[in-house]
């Protein structure tokens, strides 16, 4: 009963699903389990670029520390474009 929500990542040159994660609740955490789950599967090297939308859980301290960490970059849509995504 009730809402379920799902991050992914999708690589876009082969356009697979290559992360994801599922909760009841769109928090950070379940944003950072989809990112983590890609990077297992896909060990890329640091400078990949990830890009997301202007939702709190990517524009989070705890998201741009992740980033960080991992040495990627973050591209994010215009605000209120979502066709760039």
């Amino acid at each position: 009963d009730g809402w379920c929500y799902l991050a992914s990542v999708m690589d876009l040159h082969s356009r697979k699903i290559v992360g994801y994660a599922f909760d009841r609740h769109m928090t950070t955490e379940l944003a950072l389990k989809a990112v983590e789950n890609a990077y297992q599967a896909q060990h890329p090297g640091p400078g990949l670029i990830l890009h997301s939308d202007l939702g709190s859980q990517y524009t989070s301290e705890k998201f741009a520390e992740y980033m960080e960490k991992k040495q990627f970059k973050h591209s994010f849509s215009k605000k209120g474009c979502p066709y760039d995504n």
